[in-house]
């Protein structure tokens, strides 16, 4: 795949449904991307794809470098090969204050995807999976059991994407980030931001989206799969 070019294995409302008992190796995730976030099987921590280094970010607070993705599956990825064709500094307020940032760089990206770097000192709420308590169960569910640590003056990389309102339930429409500290030791999935001082933002607006569905398993082909819009706001905050 080119630069900046999303690809996409699986769909959100797969993981509503619970479908994550099964998925892909995450080395073919790798193969199309070196930056994106994801889960892991039966939902167990949140995935952060970083220089093409797969870190797990699990409930118990710990970070796990993936040292071996051929052998770890994810149900849900997504990845694109980050080109970023805007940089500056900025010093941020709250989510909504990076999505107004977002919206001034990018004015005609309403209706594209853009893939987000941020570099710096940050003041976070992050939160964490435990994961499948059973087989499918959905992630309303497992994130009821979620545990959210609060970071504070920590140095580290945020990585995501925002989506356009109409892909919701394929992906998550609007801004959807994870965090990692520079010592790989804390992160998770955002919840609350603040940056302490400006930081570095790369981003990059992208129109190419390659999505892979799931193939010989039998809960993807079982899943009703309809859309859980205000569900999967709820989960992802």
């Amino acid at each position: 795949m080119a630069d900046n070019e999303i690809f996409q294995y699986s769909i959100v409302s797969a993981l509503m449904d619970g479908v994550a008992s099964h998925g892909t190796p995450i080395s073919r995730v790798l193969a199309h991307g070196d930056h994106g976030l994801g889960t892991f099987r039966n939902m167990v921590g949140e995935m952060i794809v970083l220089d093409g280094e797969v870190y797990q970010m699990k409930a118990d607070g710990t970070v796990v470098h993936v040292a071996d993705p051929e052998r770890t599956v994810t149900p849900f990825a997504t990845v694109t090969r980050f080109r970023p064709s805007v940089r500056t500094r900025a010093a941020l307020q709250g989510k909504a204050g990076l999505a107004g940032l977002l919206a001034r760089l990018f004015p005609a990206a309403r209706n594209h995807f853009l893939a987000v770097r941020l570099d710096g000192v940050f003041r976070l709420k992050v939160r964490t999976a435990g994961g499948q308590a059973e087989p499918r169960e959905g992630m309303v569910s497992v994130a009821s059991r979620q545990t959210v640590h609060a970071l504070d003056g920590v140095k580290g990389t945020v990585v995501g994407f925002r989506c356009p309102e109409y892909v919701m339930g394929v992906n998550v429409a609007g801004d959807h980030f994870h965090f990692i500290s520079e010592d790989r030791q804390k992160g998770g999935h955002i919840l609350e931001l603040e940056t302490e001082g400006e930081v570095e933002v790369a981003a990059a607006q992208m129109s190419r989206f390659h999505l892979e569905l799931p193939t010989e398993d039998d809960e993807f082909n079982e899943a009703e799969l309809k859309l859980q819009a205000q569900g999967i706001k709820d989960v992802e905050g």
